[in-house]
């Protein structure tokens, strides 16, 4: 497993909650410094602290683990649908059309068109 990888998105998550380091380190009872040494991939926190800090940003495993999971794309993409939902009908299709580009252009580059 890549620390650095597990730690970005446990620095990402935490930063979409609008927590500071030391405030999740407080909330998981770990030191700040620990803590920062996790999301840089210095150091890999145990089951049970890896746990805390789940609980501590209401976020499950997968998500936080999804980087690094075989099928941790539909993780994200079920994340990404969450936020979709969220959004005003138009810019929902605005962004569908955008994925939607995307794919197409990567079909036509692979078929060599």
């Amino acid at each position: 497993m890549d620390r650095k990888v597990v730690g970005k998105e446990i620095q990402a998550y935490r930063e979409n909650e609008g927590l500071s380091q030391e405030q999740l380190a407080e909330k998981t009872d770990l030191s700040a410094i620990f803590m920062s040494a996790i999301e840089r991939g210095a150091k890999s926190p145990s089951l049970e602290n890896f746990v805390k800090i789940c609980n501590a940003l209401d976020a499950s495993a997968d998500v936080l683990l999804s980087g690094e999971l075989k099928k941790g794309y539909r993780v994200k993409a079920s994340r990404f649908s969450e936020r979709i939902e969220n959004l005003p009908p138009e810019e929902q299709e605005r962004i569908f059309a955008v994925v939607d580009a995307m794919i197409e252009s990567h079909k036509a580059m692979k078929s060599g068109t």
